[in-house]
């Protein structure tokens, strides 16, 4: 069963977590307790391609979906239409001690696509098994990745609507160009004049917004989410974490059960705790390191014990960081301080009216048993991008240059997170690379083309095939029209419907 990290809600099902998205109370949703697993089990599967280790992950994480429901989703999530690699997340070796996970290989070229691929197949199955005759509307708060990721797992699919709101001027050209060129009958994209908190507290609150649920109940709809705090997206990047450290133990790099790091680009959180969850679990994993650019309020938190979102915002080359309320860290919050709820959502309500909280004496030092913190700036990142290339031949995009940076904090075997393909932020990797270049007159397309022939890089097919997109007209709001914006577009398309 599930529970809510503010004990503020009754248990339900995965499926009916997967439905909601978030505790309609407020709250996240997390299993009750995790499957315990020995190195024996592990053992079992070590040989496991990628569907198969998803299937059983899967399969002990989704408390209520059959062994044929699981299966059906792994298939059609992950297949050669959807990944252009067939091991899905390919480990690249660096050094003796330092490897990089491929998580870009799906179509759109970033880690999310990990989750957003088998997502809508898991909420229609939820749908299903709730007999909910509704329209479910996915409302998207995104930093850069998760826009397109969810727009394409989720386009055309039937029972939906995907509505993307993405701070205007605040992802890269590459990212935009995604969003923008994305087809779809059910596929909204909306520019908001902010950053990615002020679109993630406006969705938050629209998930609360009792009048709101009220309004689109009367035409047929009900709220859902695509980012990481709904466990449809968070469960499935366990996943990958399993399948990294298999491969290392195939590959004669490690024994099992010998302990591996793993440095993790990190701004809402998700991608991290699904590495502890599948520490939880019982994965051999030493330390997980929080890496940050100069947004680096996880840093903080994690030295001090202190969180203070009241900080000024940096827009930088690594957009998907660019966050200061990190959604996720409540969830770890809730499991690393024995689960009391009542003390999270006094956290919570302390950040929400003053920006900050501050965590007990004890909790941080338990914190500490489990996660390293690191940041980089972009001159930083963009010095490990050269580096990198320099010494291996091999490109890095500025988010896994933030990671390749914090690794130094390991002594151990490390995995580092590559969350994008570098060609997604063509203009920082050249800027990097080649610093005498005055890229400012060059289209992203143009500059991909002369990135890939410098650098005898291949261009990730789908970012090849943006130049055969063509925009889609999308507005640019303030903050205070989305609500106006989300009952616009749902209601258009209700009428468009009849």
């Amino acid at each position: 069963m599930f529970v809510s990290t503010r004990d503020n809600s009754k248990a339900v099902h995965a499926s009916e977590a997967i439905m909601r998205g978030m505790v309609p109370e407020g709250g996240l949703y997390l299993p009750d307790q995790f499957p315990k697993l020995d190195l024996e089990a592990f053992r079992v599967h070590v040989e496991d391609s990628y569907q198969e280790l998803a299937k059983w992950i899967l399969g002990m994480l989704l408390d209520d979906f059959t062994e044929e429901e699981v299966a059906s989703c792994v298939t059609a999530a992950y297949n050669e239409e959807n990944f252009e690699q067939p091991s899905i997340t390919p480990l690249v070796k660096l050094t003796e001690d330092r490897y990089i996970l491929e998580l870009w290989h799906g179509p759109t070229a970033a880690f999310k696509d990990l989750a957003l691929q088998i997502m809508p197949h898991l909420l229609v199955t939820s749908l299903r098994k709730n007999h909910c005759q509704k329209k479910v509307v996915i409302l998207v708060a995104t930093s850069g990745d998760t826009g397109k990721a969810a727009l394409e797992g989720f386009k055309n699919v039937p029972g939906t609507e995907v509505v993307v709101f993405y701070p205007h001027e605040g992802v890269s050209p590459m990212q935009e160009l995604q969003m923008v060129t994305t087809d779809g009958n059910n596929t909204h994209v909306v520019a908001v004049k902010g950053n990615f908190d002020d679109c993630q507290t406006a969705v938050k609150e629209l998930f609360a917004d009792q009048d709101m649920i009220g309004q689109l109940d009367q035409i047929g709809y009900q709220f859902s989410s695509a980012n990481s705090i709904n466990w449809g997206r968070l469960s499935p990047q366990v996943v990958y974490y399993v399948a990294a450290y298999l491969n290392l133990v195939r590959r004669g790099q490690i024994k099992l059960g010998d302990y591996v790091d793993f440095s993790v680009p990190t701004g809402n959180f998700g991608n991290i705790l699904a590495a502890y969850i599948a520490k939880e679990m019982g994965l051999p994993i030493g330390r997980l390191i929080c890496a940050s650019n100069e947004n680096n309020v996880l840093t903080d938190f994690f030295r001090t014990g202190r969180y203070d979102a009241n900080r000024p915002f940096y827009r930088t080359i690594s957009p998907s960081m660019d966050i200061l309320i990190s959604s996720n860290l409540e969830r770890y919050l809730y499991l690393k301080s024995g689960r009391k709820g009542t003390q999270i959502a006094k956290w919570m309500d302390e950040l929400k009216e003053s920006g900050q909280f501050t965590v007990d004496e004890d909790l941080k030092a338990a914190m500490a048993e489990d996660i390293a913190a690191a940041d980089a700036d972009e001159n930083a990142a963009k010095d490990v991008i050269a580096k990198v290339f320099a010494d291996s031949r091999y490109l890095l995009d500025p988010h896994t240059a933030v990671g390749v940076s914090a690794a130094g904090l390991s002594n151990r075997l490390v995995v580092v997170d590559a969350t994008a393909n570098p060609f997604k932020f063509v203009q920082a990797v050249s800027e990097a690379l080649y610093p005498e270049q005055d890229t400012s007159h060059i289209d992203v397309l143009s500059l991909m083309e002369d990135l890939a022939e410098k650098t005898n890089t291949p261009i990730h097919r789908a970012l090849g095939k943006l130049a055969q997109s063509g925009e889609r007209p999308h507005p640019v709001i303030g903050i205070g029209e989305i609500r106006e914006t989300v009952v616009s577009l749902l209601t258009e398309a209700a009428s468009e419907e009849k």
